[in-house]
């Protein structure tokens, strides 16, 4: 009884694309972890120091990015 026959469209629920910028960061974030182990490893700990604030720094930029496109919705696309 339920049925009329036609079916129904849903919207498509993938989530957005990564902006391009937040991909960058996450990047640098990800060598800058890498670049700090390796420091530490090696003993240089005032390197390595520096090397965790870069990947602090590019999370956030990353969480940023990413959060602004979200914000500004499938429809407009957000300036890189």
């Amino acid at each position: 009884m339920g049925d009329t026959g036609a079916e129904a469209v849903s919207p498509d629920r993938s989530p957005p694309a990564m902006p391009r910028l937040a991909v960058y960061a996450l990047v640098v974030c990800l060598l800058a972890v890498a670049a700090a182990v390796v420091s530490f490893v090696e003993g240089s700990a005032l390197i390595g120091v520096v090397w965790i604030l870069l990947a602090g720094l590019s999370s956030n930029m990353t969480w940023y990015y990413v959060r602004r496109a979200r914000a500004t919705g499938p429809d407009t696309p957000a300036t890189d």
